[in-house]
């Protein structure tokens, strides 16, 4: 076997390593790397995931949601296996630390090392749709006054995008 052939299995072997203590230490009953941590008040979590984030785009644009809603790659939505529909989420790229709050309008994603699946404009927003996938943050902005100042943001006007 080459040099080359070799340096490649090995790098290979060592990622899938890597993922599977990654994922073996942070899962909690299967459905990606769910934790919680506490806040100032004893009774309630705050929830938060940590993983891989994809997006999906022009494929999917016009196709119906779990949510029951036409799916809009222009929109800050997502798609989150268990997460209830019409969860307001801060993505964070932990790559870049660029965050945007979407909603949760589809079940997804598909591959199982992915914890959430962006709309066009909320991966476009993180600087991460070239790439295709970026790791994230994910935190469930359950709490009324995160939500109204969520709800008090004066959102930026997006240029169109392209099709791609």
């Amino acid at each position: 076997m080459s040099p080359i052939a070799i340096t490649i299995r090995r790098s290979i072997r060592l990622s899938v390593i890597a993922g599977i203590a990654l994922t073996a230490g942070t899962c909690v009953s299967g459905t990606g790397s769910a934790q919680s941590a506490s806040t100032s008040n004893k009774n309630q979590h705050h929830w938060y995931q940590i993983g891989r984030a994809s997006w999906y785009g022009k494929y999917f644009q016009g196709r119906q949601t779990a949510s029951g809603e036409n799916y809009d790659m222009n929109l800050m939505t997502c798609a989150h296996r268990s997460l209830p529909l019409g969860t307001l989420l801060k993505v964070t790229n932990l790559l870049n630390h660029r965050s945007v709050v979407v909603r949760v309008n589809d079940r997804g994603p598909v591959p199982e090392n992915r914890v959430v699946d962006l709309s066009l404009a909320a991966a476009d927003f993180l600087g991460m749709s070239a790439r295709g996938t970026a790791p994230v943050r994910l935190d469930v902005m359950n709490r009324s006054a995160e939500v109204t100042t969520v709800a008090q943001i004066q959102w930026p006007v997006l240029p169109a995008l392209q099709l791609r």
